[in-house]
């Protein structure tokens, strides 16, 4: 039996959730704001970045074209994990203030190019900033679509990430003037239960498991910080990630 896909708009509610490059675009169609959760670590990496006075330009692919758009932009290119710029939260909190970073994730960066086709207003959302996102979208009014990114399995299909899902309630968590979809009530119930221990939780998840075994054990201590930062990172008409203008809501 053919299920037609508009049932999963979550269209009678005014704050969404979703996962991953399919949520965005069925999801996110029509949505107000849009705010990208990839805990692990493109969200957190933006959120450290704009905390250093700096912009990120997402880029999908870390390939010969981003090294061009990096130069085309006067950008740093992040490199692989270990050198000083990278995709680890830890490394880029010791960059240069007002850093340029182009900064290549299969999955919050995708999903952030995604949503801007949509014509929203597109945040950066992790646990770090998970209040100050929220606040910013009480502010805003409208309608809010919530994206866990997740990550994705070597065949390509997504896997749903616990770190996406609880920082995703967390935000969710404070909208209390929005009428919430089943699906953004589970992502609260999520962060409800594990908002006491987070960074446990967050180091015994397969992503943290996988970047403890890495070396990079401290990339996970800076994103199950919850709550540390005022920054709303929102994208600008140049698909920069930058600080929010609050004066302009």
């Amino acid at each position: 039996m053919l299920i037609h896909k508009d049932l999963f708009k979550q269209a009678a509610f005014t704050a969404r959730f979703e996962w991953g490059y399919e949520g965005v675009e069925l999801v996110g169609r029509g949505s107000s704001i849009i705010v990208i959760v990839d805990v692990l670590s493109f969200s957190t990496c933006v959120d450290v970045v704009i905390g250093r006075e700096g912009i990120v330009y997402p880029y999908r692919v870390k390939d010969d074209t981003a090294a061009r758009f990096a130069e085309q932009k006067g950008a740093l290119l992040a490199g692989s994990r270990g050198e000083r710029i990278s995709l680890s939260p830890a490394a880029l909190q010791t960059i240069p203030l007002n850093s340029r970073i182009v900064l290549p994730s299969p999955n919050g960066s995708t999903c952030t190019v995604l949503a801007k086709e949509h014509k929203a207003t597109v945040i950066a959302g992790c646990l770090r900033n998970a209040s100050a996102v929220a606040s910013f979208v009480r502010a805003h009014k409208g309608t809010v679509t919530i994206i866990a990114c997740g990550e994705r399995w070597p065949s390509g299909a997504l896997r749903p990430a616990i770190e996406d899902i609880i920082a995703a309630g967390a935000i969710l968590h404070e909208l209390g003037e929005h009428i919430l979809s089943p699906e953004a009530q589970m992502a609260v119930a999520a962060y409800t239960s594990a908002r006491n221990d987070l960074a446990h939780l967050l180091l015994q998840s397969g992503s943290g498991q996988e970047l403890i075994h890495r070396g990079y054990p401290e990339d996970v201590h800076v994103a199950a910080l919850h709550n540390v930062s005022e920054n709303v990172p929102v994208l600008n008409d140049d698909m920069a990630y930058e600080a929010a203008s609050w004066d302009k809501l």
